[in-house]
């Protein structure tokens, strides 16, 4: 771990990671520090961009998305400027949680949360396969969750 990051500071990271909420005041008593330090180094780990943001989680079967799938895009390569017209239209569709271009059989792997199988079978049929750049899609739905970890795999 370089960036002068000590062991304190990496602490702060793990734990606002659970819990992003978290008061200062109980940040510094379990880090040991008194409060103003404590939030000093907050502070430079923002502007380092150690801590892009701070998000809520929301629940979303309780806000009614019952739909959660992972779609392997191939693209066609005979179409000109197919991998930057491809990433100007995922970034228009807001059901595409997450999009990561990857190595091995596909191009790209998509995240999509939907509230339905109509609205999955509508943003297949009128969004994805009207998308020229595509030529293969490959949908695997996901059944259940087993592990959702926000917190990197750093040495803490």
């Amino acid at each position: 771990m370089s960036h002068n990051l000590d062991k304190i500071d990496l602490k702060i990271l793990k734990i606002l990671q659970e819990n992003a909420k978290i008061t200062n005041l109980q940040l510094s008593a379990e880090i040991g520090l008194s409060p103003a330090p404590t939030l000093e180094r907050v502070k430079k780990l923002e502007n380092a961009k150690f801590i892009k943001g701070y998000y809520t989680e929301v629940n979303e079967e309780a806000l009614g998305v019952g739909i959660k799938a992972i779609i392997q895009i191939t693209l066609t390569r005979q179409i000109e400027n197919a991998i930057a017209n491809f990433k100007k239209e995922i970034n228009k569709i807001p059901e595409i949680m997450e999009c990561y271009q990857v190595t091995g059989s596909a191009d790209y792997i998509l995240i999509v949360m939907l509230k339905d199988i109509r609205d999955f079978e509508m943003l297949i049929s009128t969004r994805l396969s009207k998308m020229e750049e595509i030529g293969q899609m490959q949908t695997m739905m996901i059944l259940s969750k087993v592990k959702d970890s926000k917190v990197l795999p750093l040495n803490y």
